[in-house]
């Protein structure tokens, strides 16, 4: 099963996005939020935006057998 870390760290006077991918690619924002609940949202926003990375994690999952079954 993989995992995407969506997170949102300090910086200056709000809060900059980051989506993390499991082959240790990291995405931050340019820009700033003034709450975690926007910049979580917008690293949200930015990760659906990028469908290609998600189809190649399913396609991780098929040739690691991994199906997300436990």
């Amino acid at each position: 099963m993989s995992t995407i870390t969506l997170s949102a760290t300090p910086k200056g006077n709000g809060y900059q996005a980051t989506v993390s991918f499991p082959d240790g690619v990291s995405m931050s924002s340019a820009e700033t939020y003034p709450t975690i609940a926007e910049a979580l949202t917008a690293a949200a926003l930015k990760m659906l935006d990028m469908p290609e990375r998600l189809e190649a994690l399913d396609k991780i999952d098929e040739v690691s057998g991994d199906h997300g079954r436990r």
